[in-house]
């Protein structure tokens, strides 16, 4: 028995074996045995073995032997004994062995095919199995290369350009793009405005252009009243052409012939004092044929605050204001594009010299209040803010919000030309003049243009061409009691036979009709004409009225 002190030799495996001798290695660092005369039979069958090959191929075919547990066991004793142990680890290699005489059992197991084993230290020279790869060439899995690294940079710096490029191809359209449209605006805007302004020859009506146009125009009014210290009062029409785009100013003389509350024929300037912001508003609506949106009464001390606020006003004065408390020294002088301070600008506002005519005061306040719409914001917010530092109380028609907005309409048409100012022409009697229904009251205000809203009265224009004063009143308490609006017109220059109710549209034609009934007229007295430009219906009272 082997005691484990001697190395292990393969040939133990055949008992018959002779112990081969080295005679050399070959030129794969084999060791070359001198073959013995083989003492067994089964030593003849692995010659013919050896015959099929030389040296030791670990991947050849292994020849099929019965397993015998016993057997193999003896081998390993027998070998241990007459050879002692091999080390694997100098060897490198097993030495082929010789099968066991076989014997019999009951069904053979085939034995697996054991596995090569690989030197862990290599040996020079030695051969290398047919099948085995290096792991060197594998190396690249592992070590990272230097050239490989330089094509993925490489290839980082080309798509990263690329893309840089396509950037910048795509900033450069939306440049392009973005000055295009900045350019059509811009074209568009500047269109916009020559024609909002006026400016396009054929497309719109400049500043020159007249302010008759065809067909019925949509007009904002605020009647504004000045009122001084002294009680004296001044009164004017704020009118937005909406339709034209123009403002007008347009002075109201107070000697305009109006109807108060009870229907009696007053002076502009009486019913201010006596009926009211209300009651004034309607009878100057109903004299002009007009609607008038609401009041706003302006005290001289407001008006002051409202030309500070805006920073003064520039005008062209008509003469001097002489100072009260300072003697000769004058308080507003005489001449063109003078600026004038709040304190100034009442002055001139208010100043009518002895004997000076009426319409000459009218005119000054006039052109202080195109001087504010000048100055004033055109922001209708701005304009608000504007109007409530004035801290006034105002009517109840014409709220904070709505005197703003209107004032910042007017004051974009001041401020581009579209502004005038307009007296209305009145007689010595306080009645219209026939000039004044063409360029004022049709013109301006729209007079008759559009009709009267649903529920409106009538608006009926008595000319008293009778001669007997007292037939007016008689023909203005009827026309009242039967629900018609008054509208004086005044004495004719010449008496006429038979009286004359003329209606101007063939839709007022039944409208006429009543009125004549209601005055007592004949059916023949109705005519298709032109009536008055303030009025529905206008009567000229002859011969034939009977005057109570």
């Amino acid at each position: 028995m082997n005691d484990g002190q001697y190395p292990y030799d393969p040939y133990a495996q055949d008992p018959y074996a002779q112990q081969p001798e080295i005679i050399g290695y070959d030129a794969y660092g084999q060791p070359v045995y001198q073959q013995a005369q083989p003492q067994h039979p089964q030593q003849q069958q692995y010659d013919a073995q050896q015959q099929q090959g030389y040296g030791y191929d670990p991947y050849a075919q292994q020849p099929q032997q019965p397993y015998d547990p016993y057997a193999q066991q003896q081998q390993q004793q027998q070998q241990q004994q007459q050879y002692g142990y091999v080390d694997t680890a100098q060897q490198q290699q097993w030495i082929p062995q010789q099968a066991a005489p076989p014997r019999p059992v009951p069904e053979p197991v085939p034995e697996p095919e054991p596995e090569p084993v690989r030197a862990s230290v290599p040996v020079p020279e030695q051969r290398r199995p047919k099948n085995e790869y290096a792991t060197e060439q594998f190396s690249f899995v592992e070590e990272p290369d230097e050239d490989s690294e330089d094509v993925i940079d490489w290839l980082k710096f080309t798509e990263s350009r690329t893309e840089r490029r396509e950037e910048a191809r795509r900033r450069g359209r939306n440049r392009v793009v973005a000055l295009v449209v900045a350019v059509a605006l811009v074209v568009a805007g500047g269109v916009g405005y020559l024609w909002y302004a006026g400016m396009l020859p054929g497309l719109s009506a400049g500043k020159d252009a007249p302010v008759t146009a065809s067909g019925p125009q949509k007009r904002d009014v605020i009647a504004v009243h000045l009122h001084t210290t002294k009680g004296a009062t001044s009164t004017v029409l704020l009118v937005d052409n909406i339709t034209r785009k123009r403002g007008t100013t347009v002075l109201l003389p107070n000697s305009l012939s109006v109807a108060n509350d009870d229907g009696l024929t007053t002076t502009l300037a009486k019913s201010v004092e006596d009926d009211g912001s209300a009651g004034t508003r309607e009878a100057i609506g109903s004299v002009l044929g007009t609607k008038i949106g609401g009041t706003w009464r302006l005290d001289t001390p407001y008006l002051e605050n409202l030309v500070e606020l805006v920073g003064n006003i520039e005008i062209d004065t008509d003469t001097d204001v002489p100072d009260t408390k300072k003697g000769a020294t004058p308080v507003v002088r005489q001449g063109k594009e003078q600026t004038l301070s709040g304190r100034m600008a009442v002055a001139y506002a208010t100043h009518r010299a002895p004997g000076e005519a009426e319409t000459a005061q009218l005119q000054r306040f006039g052109q202080v209040m195109h001087g504010v719409l000048k100055k004033i914001s055109d922001d209708p917010q701005a304009a608000t803010t504007t109007v409530r530092t004035l801290a006034q109380v105002l009517d109840p028609s014409l709220p904070e919000k709505d005197l703003g907005a209107s004032l910042a309409k007017l004051a974009e048409r001041a401020k581009r030309g579209a502004y005038e100012t307009a007296q209305l022409p009145v007689r010595p009697d306080g009645t219209l003049s026939d000039s004044a229904a063409d360029s004022v009251v049709k013109d301006i205000l729209g007079g008759s243009a559009s009709s009267p809203e649903q529920g409106a009265a009538v608006r009926v224009g008595v000319r008293n061409a009778q001669g007997d004063t007292g037939a007016t009143e008689t023909a203005r308490i009827a026309l009242v009691n039967g629900g018609y609006a008054f509208v004086d017109a005044g004495q004719a220059t010449a008496p006429v036979t038979s009286s004359q109710v003329t209606y101007g549209d063939a839709a007022k034609k039944a409208t006429a009709e009543e009125v004549a009934k209601t005055l007592g007229l004949p059916a023949g007295a109705v005519r298709k004409g032109k009536a008055a430009a303030n009025a529905d219906v206008t009567v000229v009272l002859g011969q034939d009225f009977k005057a109570k």
